[in-house]
């Protein structure tokens, strides 16, 4: 049940008329008086109900200031804007030219198949994240530095979209399976499963911004972790290194994402119960694990179901404490290559742009960049 509350059911009729000959119909004619008025004060109970709950929080009341930027009233959902913004990629940067023979000669064909499972998720589900932002957060958060970070996440998500599109474009030259790959949220039973679970809570008018917050949440830590983890894998072998690339960026936006998401269930006055966040949270890692046991049936070196399923767990129990909650698994990380994608400057920046890479002086402290003769050295 949503805290907007219960339908109203000490509900009176207009209905006054004697029931007449045909006792069924006049009694089903007042049945349907009284559901239809029940149904009416249900709507207005609960939009009473919402209008309270988000008065009462900070990041949603109505804000006369909300157009206005400055001055900066949240400091920390500001930093993890800068943040983001400093972290601007184009799909224009990522070379695949070298992915193809890769594709056809280093990877087998049940390997090949896995990863067409892990981009058509991918290529559908930035949409969906989109969908939400533009329908649901951006309308309803009221502080500008928040929709500053929203309207950011939105034009990279865009960018993802973009990336998944072209790699999937190079890597499937057959244009039916490619159609097939595309539209994966009807053509494929497990990923229309996580795409259903996402776009329920967006059509969600009962649930609090806080229970929606946590939804997405794990859309992006839990629903996309497996997904990056069998592309790092990948790059541990040493192939496909512009697919692998591809990857260091969106995961890193999408661990940002994950984080912000966190940031602003800290905010919140009224948060979602324990055991409802638990709920949210169970139910996530269940369709995910579900979703690579049917993407990934055959064992291969390094990588199986079990495995898999162990990480999810990993990745959820690291969510719940981000959202001041116990683990629930307590599993441990069964990959190591997933501890190494943390590391910072590993590559050459002349070969390649690292994952890691920040605009020049978006992070940097405006004294800082002050020219001065007399600096110590």
């Amino acid at each position: 049940m949503s805290i907007f509350g219960e339908k109203n059911m000490n509900i009176i009729t207009d209905e006054n008329k004697p029931l007449g000959k045909n006792y069924g119909d006049s009694i089903n004619k007042i049945e349907s008086t009284v559901a239809a008025k029940d149904k009416k004060d249900a709507v207005f109970g609960m939009a009473r109900n919402k209008k309270n709950y988000n008065d009462s929080e900070p990041l949603l009341r109505e804000n006369p200031n909300r157009f206005v930027l400055f001055p900066i009233e949240y400091s920390d959902i500001w930093q993890m804007y800068k943040k983001a913004q400093a972290s601007f990629w184009t799909a224009e940067e990522v070379d695949l030219g070298k992915d193809m023979s890769d594709w056809k000669n280093r990877m087998k064909p049940q390997e090949r198949e896995f990863i067409k499972h892990i981009l058509a998720f991918f290529a559908a589900s930035d949409g969906i994240v989109n969908e939400n932002l533009v329908e649901r957060f951006s309308q309803e958060v009221q502080v500008p530095e928040a929709r500053c970070f929203y309207g950011f996440q939105i034009m990279m998500e865009n960018i993802h979209s973009e990336m998944y599109s072209l790699l999937l474009n190079t890597y499937i030259t057959e244009s039916t399976e490619r159609d097939r790959l595309f539209r994966a949220i009807e053509t494929m039973p497990c990923i229309k499963k996580k795409a259903d679970w996402a776009l329920e809570w967006i059509a969600n008018e009962e649930a609090a911004y806080g229970e929606r917050v946590v939804a997405f949440a794990a859309v992006e830590g839990i629903f996309f972790s497996g997904a990056f983890a069998a592309i790092f894998w990948l790059k541990k072998r040493g192939i496909m290194p512009g697919l692998t690339f591809s990857n260091e960026l969106i995961s890193r936006d999408e661990g940002m994402h994950t984080d912000f998401a966190c940031l602003m269930f800290k905010h919140l006055i009224n948060k979602p119960s324990e055991a409802r966040i638990y709920q949210i949270i169970k139910d996530a890692v269940a369709i995910e694990q579900e979703f690579l046991t049917e993407a990934l049936p055959v064992a291969m070196l390094g990588m199986n179901c079990d495995l898999m399923k162990r990480y999810i767990e990993f990745v959820a129990d690291r969510l719940l404490i981000e959202l001041n909650c116990q683990k629930l698994w307590k599993s441990t990380n069964p990959f190591d290559f997933m501890e190494q994608i943390s590391l910072e400057g590993k590559t050459n920046f002349f070969e390649k742009r690292v994952g890691e890479y920040q605009k020049a002086g978006v992070m940097a402290n405006k004294d800082d960049q002050v020219f001065t003769l007399d600096a110590d050295f």
